[in-house]
């Protein structure tokens, strides 16, 4: 199978349409296994990887960076696979409750330089293709949160500030593009305009999450996107696991649902389960998903991934794999079409339950 090539906004970086996430190396996948993944997806002609600072997920004091190292180790074992390779990382924003992250309240531009020449020793490289904002330094709502609240506004470094550190990064050779992640249109913009006003690197990118359980994206962001030409690069299509069809008897936390890391990081750990995909809202709705999918002669995975794969706002999807079995999968989605029907059906659930991870 080979993929097309997607140029990310107004950058010279070429990548596939699929991503391969690694948050899973380090606390459910092994740096043997991990390896063994990174080897074959770019066997597989996958030339894009996505990574940051704080994984592996969920995030402890103990794993923090430990996605990086392994990475770093499989560069340093397969000197040929850099050079074929889009690499990404981010830097953590303020520390949401992740004091071993950032020990300032914000993140200032001198937390960005220390956290990116970090990066690049972990991962063993001289440069990072795409450098983003994990999150923002300023209070949004996300992670689950559905209102801007402007009381919670605690923002000490202005945008300006963190685009001048991303300028000396690229100045430097240590960055080529930036992007940002979980992001609003308001951030997208103003990273834009006050980019273009004084001459520092434009965004190229933004991560965020978009899948059938969080279609948040489409309300204005995609717009703006578009408008910028800003690529999107959509994390968490399965929803953690919830539109893969694993969940749909047992539950995530009931006696019969699938158990260990292996099984499914929402039964695995407490903490996912209280986060937005942990709400039963999302779990109820991914299962009127799932059985649309089986009724069409897919399965819930496929029909998943090929929402993502075929929509005009994605440049590229990011999957993230805890076996070689589920990275085939993922990979073999690709081509998969949603008829017309079910694509209307897929609307009508939505108009039904909305957007219960957003």
């Amino acid at each position: 199978m080979t993929f097309p090539l997607v140029q990310l906004g107004t950058s010279d970086l070429r990548v596939t349409p699929i991503c391969l996430g690694t948050m899973t190396f380090g606390e459910q996948v092994n740096e043997a296994d991990a390896h063994a993944l990174l080897d074959r997806s770019l066997a597989r002609g996958v030339n894009f990887i996505d990574t940051a600072e704080m994984y592996a997920v969920p995030a402890k004091a103990e794993t923090c960076g430990a996605t990086e190292t392994i990475i770093g180790n499989w560069l340093a074992k397969n000197p040929g696979a850099r050079q074929q390779l889009v690499l990404a990382t981010k830097v953590a924003g303020p520390s949401r409750g992740m004091p071993w992250i950032r020990e300032n309240s914000g993140m200032n531009g001198q937390d960005i330089l220390a956290a990116c020449d970090a990066s690049l020793r972990r991962l063993q490289t001289d440069v990072i293709d795409l450098y983003q904002i994990h999150w923002p330094e300023r209070h949004v709502p996300a992670f689950g949160m559905a209102y801007y609240d402007p009381s919670k506004e605690k923002s000490v470094t202005p945008i300006h500030e963190q685009l001048d550190a991303l300028a000396q990064l690229v100045k430097a050779g240590k960055v080529r593009y930036v992007g940002l992640s979980n992001e609003t249109p308001y951030g997208v913009h103003e990273f834009v305009r006050l980019a273009e006003q004084h001459g520092l690197p434009r965004v190229q990118t933004v991560q965020n999450p978009y899948c059938l359980l969080n279609r948040t994206y489409e309300n204005a962001l995609d717009e703006t996107c578009h408008r910028l030409n800003v690529a999107l690069l959509a994390y968490s299509p399965l929803a953690f696991g919830l539109l893969t069809g694993k969940y749909d008897e047992g539950g995530i936390d009931g006696p019969t649902a699938p158990q260990g890391a292996q099984g499914g990081r929402m039964s695995a750990y407490e903490s996912m389960r209280k986060q937005r995909w942990g709400r039963p809202e999302a779990l109820a709705a991914a299962r009127r998903y799932n059985t649309l999918a089986r009724d069409n002669g897919m399965t819930p995975t496929q029909m998943a991934l090929a929402f993502c794969y075929t929509k005009w706002q994605v440049a590229s999807t990011i999957i993230g794999v805890t076996s070689v079995a589920q990275l085939d999968a993922d990979l073999d989605a690709w081509g998969t079409t949603l008829s017309p029907e079910v694509l209307a059906a897929i609307d009508a659930i939505r108009w039904d339950v909305r957007d219960p991870a957003l």
